[in-house]
């Protein structure tokens, strides 16, 4: 193996898997210190990936979400021949392993998942009981190294020109992000999110809510709710959110990439669960509190709760989210 390896990582294709990811990458760097390290990954990712030290530049993945395109597969992994020594396969499907096979990269490393003998020169098992926890799943794709949490660098300068332009103070407001990509199943119901906010707002806290445009309509149903929330969904670039959440007090969310993302700068999180499990995609954060109320049908891992009532949501009170809340702030709990 070369001193100064150069490796290829496909990276995967939601915000917290990507993050995530951070933890195979310091292990990749401590195993190879001189190594390059690159990130082939949707273009969305590059801001992300680019606060991430361990990682010298992103490619953007030329294909659409979830489309096998084998011919254009093989014509991009062609033109990667001989730039690689070493690739890492972090999503679980065939065709995720097309481009490094087709780029001859001599030695590929990932889990069998679909029987991707063949495609990977290195298979690394995957024990069933960290099949679900994908930041473990992932470093252990290193064989080697020390696990660290996630640690995304922070733009002070951007950080600062963002905190002015929406009338926010450092550690004088808390970070609401109410969305998930993932389905409804995972989202705790605006009316409990504008709960929460009018108990902090009350505490004199501001409370800014972040997502991206497609949060939107959940964000105004909280802000119609609480008048006095900032919002900002749509409005934040994804550095952005970075930079501002991690000048948050507190963040409090869903199950989602910005759950992570918040972790992955320092700031406290109060990480509510509905169809998933804590157990497996905690946040990598000192200071956490998990909230899930681990109902019998619950986790279920479904995008829309299979029973179509959303009890392991609905029924979660504001004041157990805020009782988490308050521990991290450190206030006094209401009377």
């Amino acid at each position: 193996m070369a001193e100064s390896p150069t490796i290829l990582v496909i990276g995967p294709r939601w915000v917290g898997d990507m993050v995530m990811a951070q933890c195979l990458f310091s292990a990749l760097k401590e195993l190879h210190p001189n190594a390059a390290i690159d990130v082939l990954a949707p273009a969305w990712a590059a801001p992300l990936v680019k606060r991430m030290p361990e990682i010298r530049q992103q490619i953007d993945f030329p294909l659409k979400p979830g489309a096998l395109e084998f011919t254009h597969r093989r014509r991009f992994g062609r033109l990667l021949r001989g730039r690689y020594d070493m690739a890492y396969v972090l999503p679980g499907s065939w065709k995720s392993a097309l481009i490094p096979f087709f780029a001859h990269i001599p030695r590929r490393f990932g889990h069998l998942r679909e029987m991707r003998y063949g495609l990977l020169t290195d298979i690394v098992p995957l024990p069933d009981a960290i099949k679900r926890r994908t930041a473990q799943a992932y470093f252990g794709l290193a064989q080697g190294g020390s696990f660290r949490a996630p640690r995304l660098t922070v733009d002070i300068k951007n950080q600062v020109t963002l905190l002015d332009r929406f009338g926010l103070a450092p550690q004088k407001f808390v970070a609401l992000m109410p969305g998930a990509e993932f389905g409804p199943a995972k989202r705790w119901p605006s009316e409990s999110y504008a709960g929460l906010a009018r108990d902090l707002m009350a505490k004199g806290l501001k409370v800014a809510l972040f997502g991206s445009k497609n949060d939107r309509d959940v964000t105004a149903e909280i802000a119609a709710l609480a008048p006095d929330v900032v919002d900002l969904a749509g409005q934040t670039r994804l550095e952005d959110a970075i930079d501002l959440i991690s000048a948050a007090r507190l963040a409090v969310s869903n199950d989602s990439g910005l759950m992570h993302v918040a972790a992955a700068v320092g700031t406290p999180i109060v990480a509510v669960y509905g169809s998933t499990s804590p157990q497996n995609t905690p946040p990598l954060a000192e200071r956490r509190e998990l909230v899930w109320l681990g109902l019998s049908c619950s986790p279920c891992h479904q995008k829309v709760c299979p029973l179509g009532h959303l009890n392991c949501l609905k029924t979660l009170e504001v004041g157990q989210v805020a009782a988490a809340a308050e521990r991290l702030l450190e206030l006094p709990a209401a009377a």
